[in-house]
């Protein structure tokens, strides 16, 4: 990338045509299932918050990484993460492949969950 984005349509206006399709689709996705979610460029990709971190995105040379940020839901998916390749709390969708809209708001639903059940937990000490 050229500069370093400020917001996520900047970031998706400096990548390639491919990997902007495929990071758009996920990005509907994630505002679908999550529209109280706060968008924000953080370590230089976009990230999404509810009260807390939330998940993440970029772009790569073969396909989008989607970083969930919990370990605990990847597992409880492993079913249905099967036909993609997964490192730790990221999932890289290939760009030649339509994005899992229904599993990446299933994910979305989950996360906001574990960070409510977070927030839930702190508020209690």
């Amino acid at each position: 990338m050229a500069k370093t984005a400020k917001t996520v349509d900047e970031y998706l206006n400096q990548i390639s045509p491919k990997a902007r399709k495929s990071l758009e689709q996920l990005r509907k996705a994630i505002k679908s299932a999550a529209p109280k979610t706060e968008e924000l460029i953080s370590y230089r990709i976009p990230l999404y918050k509810y009260k807390g971190h939330l998940t993440a995105f970029m772009a790569a040379k073969n396909h989008v990484s989607f970083v969930t940020m919990s370990v605990p839901l990847v597992k409880s998916l492993k079913n249905e993460l099967k036909p993609y390749k997964v490192s730790g709390t990221t999932i890289h969708f290939p760009y030649d492949k339509p994005i899992p809209a229904t599993l990446v708001k299933k994910i979305m639903k989950a996360r906001m969950k574990e960070n409510e059940e977070k927030a839930k937990g702190k508020s209690k000490k």
